[in-house]
């Protein structure tokens, strides 16, 4: 598994490689071999980090897709590696993909109250059940939790074990994965209006606290 440490690391690894680059002052050429090694090198961690639809990971592959060999090319990717090191270590990233996500599970939550409010309980159920379950494991994967093909219960392990959800909200979650299995199943009958709406608030809060 991937974590932010690892990524950490890597980085590093990767700014200290980036001086160790030779430049051939005869031909006036990057030495082929130091450039490929570290541009392949840094393009896996740019996807890994950011995702190929990132400024990040889109400008360095259009260098490296049109790279002749010039020192001032080489200045501009190592630029671009130097502001992505940067802005990670920084945390900005994962702040704003935080403040992101809470915005869009916020909007499921305003859409489930609606339903509520509306009687409509079996949609309302649906709706704040994908909000739990989106929050956690949003929550799980920007600390380093993995998550693939892990039910909620496994999620919300994983997040008790980190110490990560504790008091009030850990016993609130315990029945949580019960009630969204239902809604999930159209098991209607076994679900009520209270239900929802503890659901409902416990993403308020933990939206609050955690996005």
């Amino acid at each position: 598994m991937v974590t932010n440490e690892i990524i950490r690391n890597r980085f590093r690894e990767l700014y200290d490689q980036m001086s160790k680059i030779k430049y051939d002052r005869q031909y006036f050429v990057v030495d082929s071999k130091d450039w490929g090694e570290w541009a392949n090198a840094v393009l896996n961690l740019l996807s890994i980090s950011y995702g190929e639809n990132s400024n990040y990971y889109k400008n360095f592959d259009k260098l490296y897709h049109h790279f002749n060999y010039y020192e001032s090319e080489l200045n501009i990717g190592k630029g671009i590696f130097a502001a992505a090191k940067i802005d990670y270590e920084s945390g900005f990233y994962f702040s704003l993909e935080k403040q992101i996500s809470g915005e869009i599970f916020g909007n499921f939550i305003v859409l489930a109250k609606t339903a509520l409010s509306e009687n409509n309980k079996d949609v309302a159920a649906v709706l704040a059940s994908a909000a739990l379950e989106d929050a956690l494991k949003k929550y799980a994967i920007l600390n380093g939790i993995d998550v693939n093909d892990k039910t909620m219960s496994e999620v919300v392990n994983g997040l008790k074990s980190k110490g990560l959800v504790q008091g009030a909200q850990k016993s609130l979650l315990e029945s949580m994965p019960k009630i969204r299995n239902y809604a999930m199943h159209a098991d209607w009958n076994k679900i009520t209006p209270q239900d929802v709406g503890g659901i409902i608030g416990f993403v308020e809060h933990f939206l609050l606290s955690n996005f």
